[in-house]
């Protein structure tokens, strides 16, 4: 498996808590949700991690 790229990401504060909270809910890390988010968000792109 190849090493994940590490990157420096500035968040508006209520941006962190929503996201936080989010992944709270579903049982993730922050790192993890963020992750899930762009996923999703370069599905509805039509740009598909493969």
């Amino acid at each position: 498996m190849p090493e994940r790229k590490k990157i420096l990401l500035r968040l508006d504060p209520a941006v962190h808590d929503a996201l936080a909270k989010w992944a709270a809910d579903d049982l993730r890390s922050v790192n993890s949700q963020i992750e899930y988010a762009l996923r999703l968000a370069l599905d509805q792109a039509g740009r598909k991690v493969k």
